[in-house]
């Protein structure tokens, strides 16, 4: 990434220290009085996180780092486990070592940038790494609590996509929705063609191509086929309309089935045949509901993909890719995997914490002027 990335964000960081008495919490703003009546102590904090995490610190080191610099104080930071890089649970992720008067009242608002930054790359990375010949778009904005958790999720997508990019040699994300958190993904704008809102507009999936590829004659297409449940035959009819971009392998057909029916062609036997035909290893041996759904259920399920390809093919337009989305979380990736289901792009948000008690970061102090102190059962963060 650029440096001038990283001086962009620090120049506004959130949030900026005059709010920070605002967002953290009480008892620290209140052990911050005490400490500066009885004279300041230097500290050094262990962050960590309960569960396995790929580290994603960058956002909250910056943080720190530029709150230090505003305030005027020195900030020490060891990072034991540098960007991209396997942390077990309960291991340090880093030591902060400063004074505990500056420190004291950061901690809340640091642990708010990394911990849901560790476990989204974590979840990315995963995802990746069982898909690795398929591209990711990160899709996650529109499912975010405002705009800093949206560049939160989007830099830990980043982070997972490298790591897997670096571990298996994964394609990983190519990219994201929104301009303002593209350069994570290295690019200057982001991407998209067109939500179920144009084909609305448009009183047809073959009308809003036409427009679309009117508005916009030198980028690839990606058309939404699902709006009027014709996947299949809207997605035909759009190949027939456009056949020079079918032909140059610039047009793609994304599938968003919602989970209350099944793909136009298909229900359950349907579905189990196909995946007979393709992959029946697939369907042999036990599976729980959730994996049967992403098989052979409603929405956009493994039989769904290759339908929609085995009708792609069979008329001539081998070179038109399939996009998936709609819940793709890290298991139904998984499975997608298992069942070699036909996808060239996967657009989520999906890799979002599900659970977000596991977003948790945790910090505590372990020295204070050089001697080693913290609470009982938090002994494993002394350095080693």
């Amino acid at each position: 990434m650029d440096s001038r990335d990283n001086d962009r964000n620090l120049q506004a960081p959130w949030p900026s220290v005059s709010d920070i008495a605002r967002w953290t919490d009480t008892y620290f703003l209140r052990t911050k009085d005490t400490v500066g009546r009885f004279g300041d102590k230097r500290v050094t904090y262990a962050i960590f996180m309960r569960r396995p995490v790929v580290s994603a610190p960058r956002l909250a080191v910056d943080w720190l780092q530029g709150v230090a610099r505003e305030r005027g104080f020195e900030v020490e930071v060891d990072l034991l486990h540098t960007e991209g890089r396997w942390i077990g649970a309960g291991e340090p992720i880093m030591y902060i070592t400063g004074p505990l008067y500056h420190l004291v009242d950061l901690e809340t608002l640091l642990l708010m940038k990394l911990g849901p930054a560790c476990v989204a790359a974590y979840n990315a990375f995963t995802m990746c790494a069982d898909l690795p010949k398929v591209a990711f778009l990160a899709m996650d904005a529109r499912h975010c609590a405002g705009t800093e958790m949206a560049e939160i999720m989007a830099y830990a997508a980043s982070v997972g996509s490298a790591r897997a990019k670096r571990k298996v040699g994964a394609v990983g994300f190519v990219g994201n929705a929104t301009d303002a958190t593209a350069h994570y993904f290295g690019r200057s704008a982001g991407m998209g063609t067109m939500p179920h809102a144009l084909i609305g507009y448009a009183g047809s999936t073959v009308r809003a191509a036409e427009m679309f590829h009117e508005t916009f004659p030198d980028q690839n297409l990606t058309v939404l086929v699902d709006y009027f449940g014709r996947e299949v035959t809207d997605s035909l009819e759009v190949c027939r309309r456009l056949p020079h971009l079918a032909d140059e392998g610039r047009l793609s057909m994304r599938i968003d089935t919602p989970g209350g029916r099944f793909i136009e062609g298909l229900d359950p036997p349907g579905s189990y045949a196909v995946l007979e035909r393709h992959v029946p290893a697939a369907i042999r041996g036990y599976r729980d509901e959730t994996q049967l759904r992403y098989l052979i259920g409603t929405g956009v399920s493994a039989a769904a993909i290759f339908h929609l390809r085995d009708a792609l093919d069979a008329a001539g337009f081998d070179k038109v890719k399939i996009v998936a989305s709609s819940g793709f979380s890290p298991a139904k990736c998984r499975i997608m995997a298992e069942a070699q289901a036909p996808i060239d792009v996967i657009g989520t948000g999906s890799y979002l914490p599900e659970r977000w008690t596991e977003t948790y970061a945790t910090a505590d102090i372990i020295e204070y002027d050089g001697e080693k102190r913290v609470k009982v059962g938090r002994e494993f963060l002394f350095r080693k």
